[in-house]
């Protein structure tokens, strides 16, 4: 049995160049040949990482005061409504928010905008009031111009995801990407092996105040995601099968790069915004060292239907064999296809690996866990 290492330890070792840094998939093939006691021994950090469409993400915006000051009451970037329902000048402009009728630009594009230094055009009206009296604004603002410009994601990083297939005879355009009729594809949305939160399945080491890599830029994770669930059934491996654990995160969106961050129009069903997001995870014993271990055949998901509009599971697969670029289902064929980048991935992982390696990236130690059961209850139709 290995000593059990803290992050202060990690940290130490980390400010004096002396912390190994791998990233997942180097461990994963580590895990072939060396136990687990070896590799909590030989490692201290392993960098995971995922890049694929996020459609809960946004940005709060304070665009500072106008001469006269004005409280600002309906708000559009390029003509994407932002909600101002929060002060006088602060926004918050949703990632699939669209600029109706042209409802393949949003809220995503906005973002990326931004972020690219480019320059969006601001209009606002308001009623006016006796300390506000100013009613309307028309003018050019960009990331240097606004005061604030925070990313804040409510749901990201998926645990684990399911696979959609369509079993009906139509053609089908989802959040997950097109589906050709009669199970003629499959498509799935996570990193498998890298991916943040498959890495540690029992959130040992993710908490709120967790410090992450967030867009290109150093983001924190600020509390569970919507949507988060522990109460999934967990295979042999203990990893949870289909739809689980979720981030809220937050990070400087100023600081952040569009290689990272990218705006997406899916056909017929809106716009989403693919998210850059890498999670060091501590080697901190032997049980740690198992969990960074999995690999991608190891790691199960349901298939759904998406077709028939319940969302039936009709099975389960890997993802060994989904990056295959085939699973079998009832005696057929389906080709796979993921809507997640495993290249960027990759990149991110490599990035926060050499951060981590040249002293400017520390782990943190979560101010708080989270909670070890929560289920998710359905909206009850009651009208």
């Amino acid at each position: 049995m290995s000593k059990k290492k803290t992050i202060e330890e990690i940290n130490e070792k980390i400010r004096n160049g002396k912390a190994v840094v791998l990233t997942a998939e180097q461990v994963s093939a580590m895990g072939k040949e060396m136990t687990h006691t070896e590799i909590a021994k030989k490692v201290d950090v392993v960098t995971t990482a995922t890049f694929g469409p996020m459609c809960s993400s946004g940005a709060f915006i304070n665009f500072g005061h106008t001469t006269p000051p004005m409280r600002m009451e309906k708000i559009t970037l390029n003509s994407v409504p932002a909600y101002g329902g929060i002060a006088a000048v602060d926004a918050y402009i949703g990632a699939t928010e669209t600029a109706m009728p042209n409802d393949s630009y949003g809220g995503a594009h906005v973002i990326e905008d931004l972020i690219g230094g480019k320059d969006v055009l601001l209009q606002a009206t308001a009623k006016g009031t006796d300390c506000y009296p100013r009613t309307e604004v028309k003018t050019l603002v960009n990331k240097n111009s606004i005061n604030e410009f925070i990313m804040f994601n409510p749901r990201n990083a998926y645990q684990n995801y399911n696979v959609a297939v369509n079993s009906t005879s139509k053609l089908k355009f989802t959040y997950m990407g097109t589906l050709l009729p009669s199970f003629g594809n499959a498509n799935f949305s996570t990193s498998g092996e890298m991916s943040p939160l498959l890495n540690d399945p029992e959130l040992r080491t993710i908490g709120i105040g967790t410090r992450i890599f967030l867009g290109g830029a150093t983001g924190y994770v600020a509390w569970n995601g919507t949507q988060f669930n522990t109460n999934k059934p967990l295979n042999e491996y203990g990893i949870p099968v289909g739809n689980a654990s979720t981030l809220a995160l937050i990070g400087d969106a100023k600081q952040m790069n569009t290689r990272f961050i990218k705006a997406a129009y899916f056909e017929k069903y809106g716009v989403t915004m693919f998210v850059g997001i890498g999670v060091p995870i501590p080697v901190i014993d032997e049980d740690m060292a198992r969990s960074l271990s999995i690999r991608n055949f190891q790691i199960e998901t349901n298939i759904i239907d998406y077709g028939s509009g319940n969302f039936e599971i009709l099975g389960q697969t890997d993802y060994e064999s989904l990056f295959s670029g085939e699973i079998y289902l009832n005696g057929k064929t389906i080709r796979t296809a993921p809507l997640s980048s495993i290249k960027v991935a990759r990149e991110i992982a490599d990035l926060l690996k050499e951060e981590i390696t040249k002293g400017r990236f520390l782990l943190t130690e979560p101010v708080s866990l989270f909670p070890k059961t929560k289920g998710l209850n359905n909206l009850e139709i009651r009208l």
